[in-house]
């Protein structure tokens, strides 16, 4: 088994835990959490994250120089139903590498169920289960061994993060995503490790 599919089984085992244990504290605590806006059902925010991605692809007959990562941004924007469940819509532009002798580059549209397990009145564990609509491009030399072209397609996401309530409106996020993307000759995963602020209203 690949490091990629092992870190996606992993991801799917505590998103599926996490909602469980979402569902579970939503029971235990309705009438024994504090009235607090951190976890006001209808709670909508904006946020935006910058980090490193990390693409899970080949590197071709090595003829090249070939690389894995590179910085990314995210915009998202999202609304809970009740202090544990929502909906995120987002855009993350994965970054471009350098690979056989040419370029890889990704990008995409995020929709997922989220999950909020409130351990605090300032502390969150956060999942996210949903799919990304994704458009990459791969550019590469002849011999490099590494196919060339434009694709686009839908694929599985997931993510798992922590959150720190500043204030009733702003807070700060750290999450971990997983997205199986499709590129010419394949598909394959793009991690994404990132750090941000979210305002809520």
């Amino acid at each position: 088994m690949t490091s990629s599919k092992r870190v996606l089984s992993t991801l799917c085992v505590a998103a599926a835990a996490l909602g469980a244990g979402s569902a579970a504290l939503a029971q235990s605590t309705s009438t024994t959490s504090p009235s607090s806006p951190y976890y006001a059902a209808g709670n909508s925010y904006v946020g935006v994250n910058v980090g490193r991605s990390d693409f899970s692809l080949n590197s071709g007959t090595g003829l090249f120089a070939s690389e894995q990562r590179d910085n990314s941004y995210n915009f998202a924007a999202g609304t809970y139903f009740d202090r544990n469940f929502g909906v995120e819509l987002g855009y993350t532009h994965f970054g471009n590498i350098q690979r056989g002798g040419g370029d890889t580059r990704a990008q995409g549209i995020n929709l997922s169920a989220i999950g909020r397990l409130p351990l605090s009145t300032s502390f969150n564990l956060l999942g996210k289960l949903g799919t990304t609509y994704a458009r990459t491009r791969v550019t590469s030399a002849p011999g490099s061994g590494i196919s060339s072209g434009s694709e686009n397609g839908f694929g599985l996401s997931l993510g798992l993060g922590a959150e720190y309530v500043f204030t009733p409106a702003l807070s700060a996020v750290l999450q971990y995503e997983l997205h199986d993307l499709k590129f010419a000759g394949g598909r394959d995963h793009v991690a994404n490790t990132s750090i941000g602020l979210r305002y809520r209203f």
